[in-house]
């Protein structure tokens, strides 16, 4: 299976990538996620990608009320 769904959430400052592995492992352990190589610093979103809508809509749902 691939990963084809995207979700696009705002994110900004310095290791995004880290950060957010680290929140996805906490709370969403289950959800298989493709994140980008790489995110420059100037960013103010990130997009990742998904294997199915529902997973999509369990990690917006969790992100809508998490500080990244």
């Amino acid at each position: 299976m691939t990963f084809q769904f995207s979700a696009t959430f705002p994110i900004s400052g310095p290791n995004k990538l880290p950060r957010f592995k680290t929140w996805a492992e906490t709370n969403v352990p289950g959800v298989a996620i493709h994140t980008p190589p790489q995110v420059p610093v100037k960013a103010t979103a990130m997009t990742i990608r998904l294997k199915s809508d529902t997973d999509r809509q369990t990690v917006m749902g969790k992100l809508a009320t998490a500080k990244l």
